[in-house]
C-alpha cells in the first residue's frame, strides 16, 4: 500500500493496530499499546485520530483512494459495471486478513457505515435526484455479499460474485 509522505505516521499507527489485533482482543488494545507498537507518542496519535475506530476508518479511506486511483474507466454499461464490481471484490480479497480482524473484533459496522457514506456521496455526485434508498440498497448488497464471502474464507470465485451482484442489479436476461 503506497502512502503519501505526510501519511506515514498514520500508516505506522494503522499497521500497529492491525498487528496488535492479530494477537489481542480489540477491546483490550489501548492507545498506549498502539503508540508503543507504532513508535510514536500519544500526542501524535491524537493529532490524527480521536479514537481507535478512526484508525480503521482511515484504512478504509486510504484503500478507497488507492482503488479509485487505479480505476481506468467511467461506467457506461453493464460490462463497465462488471469490471468495477470485479475490481472491488479483488481489492477486498487482497485485504481479506485485515477484514477478518475487523470482523473478529465485531467492528464490521464501521465497514457498513463507510460503504453507506461512500455510496451516498457517489449517488449525490453522479445520480443526483435518484431514489434516496438506492445508495443504501447498493451498500447493503456489497456489505452482505462481502461478509458472507469472508465467512466462506473468500472461497467463491470473484467472477461468480461479480456475476451474482450484476444479476441482482440488471434484470435484462
Amino acid at each position: 500500500m503506497d502512502y503519501a509522505p505526510e501519511e506515514y505516521t498514520r500508516f505506522y499507527i494503522t499497521q500497529a493496530l492491525f498487528k496488535l489485533m492479530a494477537d489481542y482482543e480489540y477491546e483490550k488494545i489501548s492507545v498506549t499499546d498502539i503508540v508503543e507498537k507504532a513508535g510514536v507518542g500519544r500526542a501524535t496519535f491524537y493529532r490524527y485520530f480521536k479514537r481507535k475506530e478512526d484508525v480503521i476508518e482511515f484504512w478504509f479511506l486510504h484503500n478507497t483512494k488507492e482503488f479509485m486511483s487505479e480505476q481506468r474507466y467511467y461506467p457506461r454499461c453493464r460490462a463497465d459495471y462488471m469490471c468495477i464490481v470485479h475490481d472491488v471484490f479483488d481489492k477486498f480479497l487482497q485485504n481479506k486478513d485485515k477484514l477478518k480482524l475487523i470482523k473478529r473484533a465485531h467492528l464490521e459496522y464501521l465497514y457498513l457505515d463507510y460503504l453507506n457514506r461512500k455510496f451516498i456521496e457517489t449517488f449525490r455526485r453522479d445520480y443526483d435526484g435518484s431514489n434516496p434508498f438506492a445508495p443504501y440498497i447498493y451498500a447493503g448488497m456489497v456489505f452482505n455479499v462481502s461478509m458472507l464471502w469472508l465467512d466462506r474464507d473468500c472461497a467463491d470465485s470473484i467472477d461468480d460474485l461479480a456475476n451474482a451482484v450484476m444479476d441482482a442489479i440488471y434484470f435484462d436476461k
